[in-house]
């Protein structure tokens, strides 16, 4: 891949640079204690990710209810006081140990744009947890839609075009078949698939894709994506 073509780089969050799925499993078996002890990790993926459809608002708030339907799925603690436990450890999902300092090398030569279904008081926190290296920031409740929808897209397009960057001057990269590689490719993105799962099986807690999407590069990480573009520090 020619990267000297790409002025701009933009991002998925959750799931790509901030490692969600070992921020549910903690917090879950943290707050099920005896009860979650047994369960595996897709037990509680499952449930979560059914929750987190029928509740798709707003991630700082939201995931009051999130965590009310994994309690009721599996048996966990449904107080209120644990909902709000649940609600506030989203704020701290851990970035992957990669992250932040790939994403400061590759801000010496690229404009980073996040661009996430987090809303911005989420996303405020996991961009300082990142070191603040983005310029920019797309979030869902500014967009009012959440990606696979193309409007999130369009919505982004339409903000980088007005400080003078084309669609492809962008290299999206992002972990999700479902959310982001297979919309991006068919709006003609080039695109990045970080594949954080790569040696687990599944598609863990993000929803599997419908179909696949080859993208334009494949790599395990971000740090992966910095080497292949500056060469292993």
């Amino acid at each position: 891949m020619d990267f000297a073509r790409f002025k701009v780089l933009t991002f998925d969050i959750v799931g790509t640079c901030i490692d969600f799925e070992k921020g549910v499993l903690d917090a879950v078996r943290r707050i099920g204690g005896a009860a979650a002890a047994g369960l595996s990790d897709d037990d509680i993926f499952g449930p979560y990710m059914a929750g987190r459809d029928l509740n798709y608002g707003r991630s700082s708030e939201a995931f009051v209810e999130v965590y009310l339907h994994i309690a009721k799925e599996l048996g966990l603690p449904a107080t209120l006081e644990a909902a709000r436990d649940f609600q506030l450890s989203v704020l701290e999902w851990p970035a992957f140990d990669d992250s932040a300092e790939a994403l400061a090398r590759l801000r010496t030569r690229f404009r980073l744009v996040a661009m996430t279904n987090a809303d911005r008081t989420a996303y405020s926190a996991y961009n300082h947890r990142l070191g603040l290296p983005f310029n920019d920031a797309v979030t869902c409740d500014e967009a009012l839609c959440a990606k696979p929808d193309p409007r999130f897209f369009d919505y982004n397009r339409g903000r980088q075009g007005a400080f003078g960057y084309a669609q492809n001057e962008i290299l999206h990269v992002a972990q999700s078949q479902h959310h982001d590689i297979g919309v991006a490719r068919e709006l003609g993105y080039t695109v990045c698939w970080i594949e954080r799962r790569h040696d687990q099986p599944g598609y863990g807690a993000s929803p599997e894709p419908k179909a696949f999407t080859e993208p334009d590069l494949r790599l395990p990480s971000l740090g992966a994506l910095a080497d292949t573009i500056f060469g292993a520090p």
